[in-house]
């Protein structure tokens, strides 16, 4: 372990986590809050702890993947421990854990929130951006917008990146890394701020726009109303709906059309079936609500603009609703429940297993049955055009194994105070793990988690933090090789 870069690293996090906490604090003169210190307090610790580290000499300077993952980690696990400290020190969440949770939940882009109606509205403007920025800082990375304005000439920078880029594969759009990065958050900023000229156009204040599309453009889910997004008008809610679909679409996709290749980018594979897989549903869905249930959506277009936006924020992982799930058919449910599995694609701001992984496990398990109708046949699964490797194949199967595994604990981990059904539980966990935030029963539209006890929510916490991270730059930390110098 090359401690001494990884420290001068995360040091860089530290960093501009400490500049970031300055936008909120503007916010706060501008509407005259007397609340600067929740502020300053951690800007000045962050201040105090990333300097030195930024400081420190590194006459090596070699960065290999153990030393990508836990850079990674380390950062996401200060990133929420000081990004808390202004939900304490103002008040507005006093207790430690509750904070600790509802930051984990921003950064992670899960949106699973412990504060109800009554919270949200005594909120200060400050707080609340910083809440709802929470969510646009972690849907890019962290990392990411690290690299994208400090610059680096460690060679190993690219580990980093992958290490925290979602998906079975990260690739560079152009040579540097750098520039890469600075591509994806140029489109990352150009959508945003598109979203915010249309949601302002549909009657939100400036202020609200901005927070609301820094909820989708997270796919995070925390409202700035008690109900969600259910009290906006019909245009606002499609304008969020449609913006949830862009944001949950392989960044990959953006690049190349802007640099004239639309013929490729339509030939992705995964956009393709996330597209597909979507739309599909939403009309089922949208029939199967307007047959069942006409008393509440009377006309078609009502049932096939919630369906839209359920199956949206689901796909996306982004955890926003429009209205009570809990009331649809078991068909609906049902669909939603597949989709909650599989998530968003890979290279997006989305959570989930995500498609690309889904897709290669299903290539990857047709072929395994052919070759037991047909053992001397040569017979290779092809993803993108390219053929899928035996090491990502081995991967993405490792993957979904340790995700499961990690599903199963954590729910039998909640069971442990017999406060909820089994159900609830799971879906609690399923929509931590797939940094949904929404799931059914009682931790569901209507409600929040706040009933869990604090074991629960430094359980799910550390869930949220598996999801985003995709599991293994959290494990590895628990290995004794990893700290081990060479």
């Amino acid at each position: 372990m090359n401690y001494k870069v990884v420290f001068s690293i995360l040091g860089k996090a530290i960093l501009i986590e400490a500049f970031l906490l300055i936008i909120p604090l503007f916010v706060g003169v501008i509407y005259n809050e007397n609340n600067y210190l929740c502020f300053l307090i951690p800007m000045i610790l962050l201040f105090i702890i990333g300097i030195p580290l930024t400081l420190l000499k590194c006459p090596d300077n070699s960065l290999y993947a153990k030393e990508g993952f836990v850079i990674v980690s380390f950062s996401w696990i200060v990133f929420s421990l000081f990004g808390a400290l202004p939900f304490v020190i103002s008040g507005d969440i006093p207790n430690y854990i509750d904070a600790l949770f509802e930051t984990i939940s921003g950064f992670t882009t899960t949106g699973a929130s412990i504060l109800d109606n009554n919270g949200l509205e005594q909120m200060s403007n400050a707080v609340m951006f910083w809440r709802m920025f929470t969510h646009w800082i972690g849907g890019m990375g962290i990392l990411v917008f690290v690299l994208a304005i400090m610059p680096t000439n460690n060679v190993g920078v690219m580990r980093v990146f992958k290490a925290e880029s979602p998906g079975p594969s990260a690739s560079k759009l152009v040579t540097k890394l750098r520039f890469t990065a600075r591509i994806l958050y140029s489109i990352y900023i150009i959508l945003t701020l598109i979203e915010v000229v249309l949601l302002w156009a549909g009657g939100l204040s400036l202020f609200d726009s901005f927070l609301m599309a820094f909820t989708t453009a997270g796919t995070g889910g925390f409202g700035i109303l008690g109900d969600s997004a259910v009290s906006y008008s019909s245009f606002v809610q499609v304008v969020i709906a449609i913006f949830m679909m862009l944001f949950s679409i392989n960044f990959n996709f953006y690049y190349l059309l802007l640099i004239g290749s639309v013929s490729k980018a339509f030939a992705m594979e995964e956009v393709r079936a996330f597209l597909i897989l979507t739309f599909t549903s939403t009309i089922i869905i949208s029939i199967n609500l307007f047959l069942s249930l006409k008393n509440i959506y009377t006309t078609y277009f009502d049932a096939l603009k919630h369906s839209f936006f359920q199956v949206m924020t689901i796909s996306s992982t982004t955890g926003l609703f429009s209205t009570n799930v809990d009331l649809w058919p078991a068909l609906s449910m049902g669909i939603l429940y597949f989709l909650m599995f599989i998530g968003a694609c890979g290279g997006s701001s989305g959570g989930g297993l995500k498609v690309s992984r889904m897709i290669i496990l299903g290539k990857s398990c047709t072929a395994d049955f052919k070759k037991l109708l047909h053992p001397r046949s040569v017979v290779s699964s092809k993803f993108e055009g390219e053929i899928v490797s035996a090491e990502t194949e081995r991967n993405v199967r490792t993957y979904f194994i340790v995700w499961l595994i990690i599903v199963i604990i954590s729910t039998l981990l909640l069971s442990l105070e017999r406060k909820f059904n089994l159900l609830t539980n799971f879906t609690a966990t399923l929509a931590c793990i797939n940094n949904i935030g929404l799931c059914v029963n009682v931790v569901g539209p209507p409600c929040n988690y706040l009933a869990y006890s604090y074991f629960s929510k430094i359980v799910l916490s550390l869930t949220m933090l598996l999801g985003r991270l995709e599991i293994f730059p959290i494990l590895i930390l628990f290995s004794r090789r990893t700290w081990k110098k060479y």
